[in-house]
């Protein structure tokens, strides 16, 4: 098995090292993507809620070519041995150096030792205790075994978290015997204790936190270099916790103050006074919505009136009735069409209306009747859509769908023929 070194020292980037085996682990379109084995290695595994590594392997071939290996990911089999995966084939006993990536490296051991304070502070706050915990492209988040936090215990957990990685305390790390660690653990001095015999990893942080762990840690606390929760919410029977730490958290804060600055200029408005400007534009969304609406209806009464006149004036040339009123509407969506559905069938109410929006594609249809009526509209429609490919249904007093637009007239005789008239 690989001696893991970066368990010794989480900063160390660079390390020779002699492959011990190779396989290949996948091939496709003519190329291999193969595992290589080192008898050492400073490439920590994905782990523990921890992604893996990346970086390259250099090694010189026999004809003293240069050979440069990218680390596309690295991981622990379940016999403990650590493969990294690369698109060049490296032979058992060639001689390589390792080259961690450092932005990575530095951005996980952040991520992973603020989560370690994080969930000491919820711990010593409000009694939270972590059951999970994954470190994230973009941001990393903790699961709390708690009902719900308030905001007041949120921003407390955070400022301790930052005033404990102002005072750069030294974070350690020890083995100790499994006897030793469930010892620790019943004095309630260890968080959790991980499921496997045999010697214990523990990193510390000074006179705040004692936690079993494999993964990659700071040095001092100030290494973190601030944290930042961003979302609080409810996960299943957990509340989550999204956070960033170090140079995520700055990026974050100046994406922030970036979207702050731009809707400030936009609103004509101080960034403090913000939430007052959004509650007022809401304010007159509202009532805007609310004139649309009362004006889309009234809109609705005088078309619905016109078109029962023109019905009318047919019924008077024509011999029986035609009870289906038909128009299509390019400018309109489907909310006027119901309501103009529905105007139709209270002036005439012996009266089935076909009517058709095609603003979009497909275009949106409303079948509706009066009281006097008796064709069911949900099956109706239903049926005449599913014979031209298309789907629809509804009630039997108003249905709607959807269909091309090259089809709206072969519907409409369908629905005519269904009525047992001509129409118009």
């Amino acid at each position: 098995m690989a001696n893991r070194l970066y368990y010794d020292d989480a900063a160390l980037l660079s390390f020779s090292a002699q492959v011990t085996d190779i396989r290949e682990a996948s091939r496709a379109n003519g190329q291999s993507l193969w595992q290589v084995a080192l008898d050492r290695s400073a490439f920590y595994p994905a782990s523990g809620g921890q992604p893996h590594d990346i970086g390259v392997l250099l090694a010189t071939s026999r004809s003293g070519a240069k050979l440069e290996a990218p680390v596309l990911e690295v991981v622990e089999d379940e016999a403990g041995e650590v493969w990294h995966f690369t698109r060049k084939p490296l032979l058992a006993g060639t001689q390589v150096e390792g080259l961690v990536d450092a932005v990575r490296r530095r951005d996980h051991m952040q991520q992973h030792s603020g989560q370690h304070l994080l969930s000491a502070a919820f711990l010593r706050e409000c009694g939270a205790r972590t059951v999970s915990f994954h470190l994230g492209a973009e941001s990393s988040t903790i699961d709390l075994a708690i009902d719900a936090l308030t905001d007041g215990q949120i921003a407390r957990v955070e400022r301790l978290s930052n005033e404990i990685i102002a005072q750069n305390r030294t974070v350690s790390l020890r083995t100790v015997e499994r006897q030793e660690a469930e010892r620790l653990l019943a004095a309630g001095v260890l968080r959790k204790l991980p499921e496997r015999e045999g010697a214990i990893r523990m990193i510390e942080i000074a006179d705040f936190d004692l936690n079993a762990c494999g993964g990659t840690h700071v040095r001092a606390t100030g290494e973190i270099g601030g944290l930042l929760i961003r979302k609080v919410e409810k996960a299943g029977k957990s509340i989550r916790v999204e956070f960033l730490c170090g140079l995520r958290a700055i990026d974050a804060a100046r994406r922030d103050f970036e979207t702050l600055t731009s809707a400030s200029n936009l609103l004509s408005s101080a960034a403090a006074r913000l939430p007052e400007a959004i509650s007022r534009l809401q304010a007159e969304s509202k009532s805007a919505a609310k004139e649309k609406e009362s004006l889309l209806e009234e809109i609705a009464r005088h078309v619905a009136a016109e078109m029962v006149s023109q019905r009318q004036q047919v019924l008077a040339e024509a011999e029986g009735p035609l009870p289906l009123i038909t128009r299509t509407f390019p400018d309109h969506d489907l909310t006027f069409l119901k309501l103009l559905a529905r105007n139709i069938a209270r002036l005439s109410p012996e009266s089935i209306s076909l009517l058709a929006s095609t603003q979009v594609e497909p275009a949106q249809i409303v079948l509706a009747r009066g009281a006097a009526a008796t064709l069911h509209c949900g099956n109706t429609l239903r049926e005449e859509l599913a014979a031209l490919g298309a789907r629809g249904g509804g009630s039997a007093d108003m249905a709607q769908g959807a269909v091309p637009s090259a089809s709206l007239d072969s519907l409409a005789d369908k629905v005519r023929a269904e009525c047992g008239h001509p129409g118009f």
